[in-house]
């Protein structure tokens, strides 16, 4: 009887401590072969130290009460099933790429929860942002940082603790590692050591911004982050200025505003820009504005300026294409009427193409039209 009471106020409390009740589940069934043992690794859950020691106390109890216990409770296929599980656990010795939540916490997958549960060791870019989700969801698993200042010597670190057969999760501060992250050299250096990177989907802030953008049907160009000098900026758009799809790119709060403004500078007034900030948490922001309207908005409330952004810059529209090359062709006209009553046509075609990179036949045709106007 004592032992039925422990017991059941130990199951009781299940939801708060089942691995404590597994190990004790097993105990009460050895107890039926008349040896009261329980396995070894229930004194490594720290949280139940206090019940681990009263059911040990109870295990003294006789075969015949843990006989009534068990059958009362009726767990032997739950003893099957645990022990099955825990044969299953044993991962593979590979690199685990493991998303994890950008914002809601319970934006994570069963299986991610279990990898980081059953890996030796998790890889994390800040250790201290990991440790918080770690024990919302009660793991206790090894960890160690990857992070862009000491990523070559982890990369060789985590090579190594595969070559001693241990299993890797890799995971970043929020979302998928090794995009547009430093985890990316981690999963090189261990395809080139030729073990197993395995991904473990999951929350994605690009792929959950271009969802709610309407911008995903066409495709599009990830660009990650732009470089922080103002030149580089600049020249890093220009260079995309032709791109025919939807451009997508990752920024922080301290430098939204000059990239934004940047945008506006090489791609004009009429591409949209697309701002999705702080994605999946409480002051979670997706709007849709022209780009010279997009400063203004963030301007107007410093809040709109804060957390992390996703920019999703439209694909050209057939309408924006047809206005820029009426614009050029306008100021073509212009610059060749000017060269044409001034210079023999011959010349002021050649002096036209170099200003203004058209090309030359075009500009000939246009020539001959200007100058049979004047006549």
């Amino acid at each position: 009887e004592p032992l039925f009471s422990g017991v059941a106020m130990t199951f009781g409390s299940l939801a708060v401590c089942k691995a404590f009740a597994g190990a004790v589940v097993f105990g009460v069934t050895d107890c039926l072969s008349g040896a009261p043992t329980f396995v070894a690794s229930l004194a490594r859950f720290d949280p139940c130290a206090d019940n681990a020691g009263a059911a040990v106390e109870s295990t003294n109890a006789s075969t015949n009460a843990c006989a009534t216990v068990n059958a009362a409770v009726g767990f032997r296929s739950v003893f099957r099933s645990m022990r099955i599980a825990r044969r299953e656990a044993n991962l593979d010795i590979a690199l685990y790429v493991v998303a994890t939540p950008i914002g809601n916490l319970s934006d994570i997958t069963q299986r991610a929860i279990d990898t980081l549960k059953d890996v030796d060791v998790i890889a994390a870019e800040d250790t201290r942002v990991t440790r918080n989700l770690l024990s919302h969801y009660g793991i206790a698993t090894r960890l160690i940082a990857v992070h862009e200042h000491n990523e070559r010597n982890a990369a060789q670190g985590i090579v190594n603790l595969l070559q001693q057969g241990k299993s890797i999760a890799l995971v970043t501060d929020a979302g998928t590692p090794a995009v547009s992250d430093p985890g990316a050299k981690v999963v090189m250096a261990v395809h080139a050591a030729g073990f197993r990177v395995i991904p473990i989907p999951g929350a994605s802030a690009l792929i959950a911004a271009l969802s709610a953008s309407g911008e995903g049907e066409y495709g599009f160009t990830f660009c990650g982050f732009l470089p922080a000098g103002a030149g580089d900026r600049t020249r890093a758009l220009e260079a995309l200025h032709d791109a025919p799809h939807a451009l997508v790119f990752y920024e922080s709060p301290h430098r939204i505003l000059e990239s934004v403004a940047s945008m506006h500078a090489v791609f004009g007034d009429m591409r949209e820009l697309v701002i999705a900030r702080e994605v999946t948490k409480k002051f979670e922001t997706i709007l849709r504005l022209r780009l010279v309207d997009t400063v203004a908005w963030l301007q107007a409330d410093d809040n709109n300026q804060r957390g992390e952004f996703v920019l999703i810059l439209s694909k050209p529209s057939a309408g924006a294409a047809s206005g820029a090359e009426m614009a050029e062709t306008l100021e073509l006209e212009r610059t060749l009427a000017i060269l044409c009553a001034e210079l023999p046509l011959k010349q002021a075609v050649a002096i036209a193409v170099k200003l203004t990179g058209a090309k030359k036949n075009k500009v000939y045709e246009m020539a001959l039209a200007i100058k049979g106007g004047d006549g």
